[in-house]
């Protein structure tokens, strides 16, 4: 009954703010924000311990405190455009996007190979596909399933109606093959430490478990790896700002440039999130997973094993 009152709830709650202007339902969605950062009290702390991890020797707690709040408020306003997708398609989304770097993007699809594009739970994501597919660049995106397969459905009914098809993590590993090899791109998300085949890298200077997907396709596959987001800025407005493709390294020794390739993904998401602090998910259990510490005969634990997810 809870789950079947909260999915009612939000379908309710996307219809108010698909029938509202966009700047009325952004001011509701960054007030929920803020009473979320008061009310969400586990990760509000998660916040404000990961942020006091990096920032303690730059910022006071108040500063840190401030960010954390700052954090809650940028993802409330970034899921009130996601689920006011339909609305941002129709009233033309290239009004409300300034790109940048694009012609990395023109020149990898000009090959026919495919390509990977990566980006992070950074910005707005979901309006990051919706303007690459709206703007004819054909392309799928790796995503987590939700817990209630209703609201998962919403999700990927908002992915498909925007231009850009979802694939299941952990489920479509042959389909993000067939997706490449037919020329297109796909977007994987890896800054999160996930069930799926990883490996420790450093990430704000902390050992971080993350997915090597990515490189590992990379190197079988022959495509290049191409940083891309999507930021809000102070005007509401989004910038787009494309990267060029990882300059990725080839040898002998696989599983040491798998590692090495996902070190300059990371790399890549660590210069982002520090221009925009604010626009990370910092709630997130990042650095839940540690290196077992080495014996001189035990286990490669940063070793990648199984198939790409």
């Amino acid at each position: 009954m809870r789950d079947d009152f909260f999915y009612i709830l939000v379908l309710l709650f996307i219809k108010i703010l698909r029938l509202s202007p966009r700047r009325p339902a952004l001011a509701l969605m960054r007030f929920l924000g803020r009473f979320a950062f008061l009310a969400a009290r586990a990760p509000r702390e998660r916040a404000i311990k990961h942020l006091t991890m990096v920032y303690s020797k730059e910022k006071s707690g108040q500063e840190i405190k401030a960010l954390a709040r700052a954090v809650f408020v940028h993802f409330a306003t970034a899921a009130g455009d996601m689920l006011r997708m339909p609305n941002l398609i129709h009233n033309d989304i290239n009004k409300l996007v300034s790109p940048h770097g694009t012609e990395h993007l023109d020149r990898a699809f000009a090959t026919g190979r495919g390509l990977i594009m990566v980006t992070c739970h950074f910005g707005n994501w979901e309006v990051l596909g919706a303007w690459l597919a709206q703007n004819g660049y054909p392309m799928k995106v790796v995503g987590t399933t939700l817990f209630d397969p209703r609201l998962d459905r919403i999700l990927v009914e908002t992915r498909n109606s925007a231009g850009y098809t979802n694939i299941a993590r952990g489920k479509g590993t042959r389909e993000i093959i067939r997706t490449i090899k037919k020329g297109e791109a796909v977007g994987m998300l890896i800054d999160q430490d996930t069930k799926a085949q990883s490996v420790f890298v450093d990430f704000f200077g902390k050992p971080a478990h993350t997915p090597s997907g990515p490189a590992v396709l990379a190197r079988r596959l022959d495509v290049p790896i191409i940083p891309i987001f999507m930021y809000l800025k102070d005007d509401l407005s989004y910038g787009l700002e494309c990267q060029p493709p990882l300059d990725l390294i080839k040898t002998d020794d696989e599983e040491s440039d798998i590692i090495a390739n996902i070190q300059k993904i990371s790399d890549a998401y660590e210069a982002m999130i520090r221009r925009f602090p604010e626009q990370w998910v910092w709630m997130h259990k990042r650095w839940k997973n540690q290196p077992i510490v080495r014996t001189d005969n035990g286990p490669n634990n940063n070793k990648p094993q199984g198939e790409p997810s």
